[in-house]
């Protein structure tokens, strides 16, 4: 791996067919933007489509032959999941990308359309369920990979079964659980395709603390006081935040499990690498269990076989 790896690095993408949620800012957009670039047909998978024009013809000005086609996508809804999935399988059978990218960050607590704690039912149980419902396409792509992105903040995080919803709610620590929960999919995902010998990879990354609209949307009071503050002195762009999930999107060395992030100084900032997820995210046994759950609060099963079955 180059120790200055950027985005102008990525390989060729034409041919290539990428899902992109959350699409039309930050991360997202900056992902889009790269990928199109590089000659990719770019799905932008957006709640407000919209905004999501509005991002697509930012990407058009830039890349004036750029492929693009911006559909709604509601995370926090099972419904709109289901719709999109349906959508866009419809036109096409197989994609080549899906990265999970879209989440939301520390708001006051509320629920989904179907009731289930904003940030946990967003930020893990919609990408299970967007995942689940695409296996058979992404199967089907040439050289397929699902790339989730985490965050540096799923390392104190702690998945409380006794309380998936928080009802007991604190803003960052129900943040905590939703990116730790990440991190046990992406790496349960790539046990479970490497059991039934699929040539589909989950990967997973995170942007270390990178200047995006999450700080700015989600958090209130003294905490979005703090994070407006952080953004000026500590954040990297998100240009930068974004090279980890395209550096797992894309390049050839890539292997199934492994997780990207940066890698200077606690992770917040710095060149590309690979990072080690922390003990928790690695639990199998609590990858098993949120597996289980995930699949009966979404009603979407996956046709692949538990590693310790297999």
């Amino acid at each position: 791996m180059s120790s200055g790896w950027t985005a102008d690095q990525m390989p060729d993408q034409r041919g290539r067919t990428a899902i992109v949620t959350g699409a039309n800012s930050g991360l997202g957009l900056v992902s889009a933007w790269e990928l199109a670039r590089h000659g990719a047909h770019v799905v932008m998978a957006c709640r407000n489509t919209e905004k999501g024009e509005t991002a697509a013809a930012k990407i058009r000005a830039d890349v004036p032959d750029a492929s693009l086609e911006v559909l709604a996508l509601d995370l926090a809804s099972l419904g709109s999941i289901r719709t999109f999935a349906d959508t866009v399988t419809a036109s096409r059978p197989s994609f080549d990308l899906l990265l999970n990218n879209a989440g939301i960050m520390m708001p006051p607590r509320s629920l989904t359309e179907d009731g289930f704690e904003l940030q946990f039912g967003t930020n893990h149980l919609g990408h299970f369920a967007l995942t689940g419902l695409l296996l058979p396409a992404l199967q089907a792509g040439s050289g397929p990979r699902i790339v989730t992105v985490s965050s540096i903040e799923h390392r104190p995080g702690r998945i409380d079964f006794d309380d998936l919803q928080r009802e007991k709610y604190g803003p960052r620590s129900a943040y905590q659980q939703s990116k730790l929960a990440n991190v046990l999919f992406g790496l349960e995902l790539d046990r479970r395709l490497r059991a039934a010998g699929s040539p589909l990879i989950s990967v997973l990354a995170h942007p270390g603390y990178s200047d995006t609209n999450l700080q700015r949307t989600g958090p209130t009071g003294l905490m979005r006081g703090f994070l407006e503050i952080g953004n000026r002195v500590m954040a990297q762009s998100s240009r930068h935040g974004a090279r980890p999930q395209l550096y797992a999107a894309t390049m050839p060395d890539v292997r199934g499990g492994e997780f990207f992030g940066p890698k200077g100084p606690g992770e917040l900032r710095g060149k590309v690498g690979r990072v080690t997820p922390v003990a928790a995210g690695r639990d199998e046994i609590s990858a098993e269990r949120l597996w289980a759950v995930s699949e009966e609060l979404t009603g979407v099963t996956y046709a692949l076989p538990s590693p310790a079955a297999a």
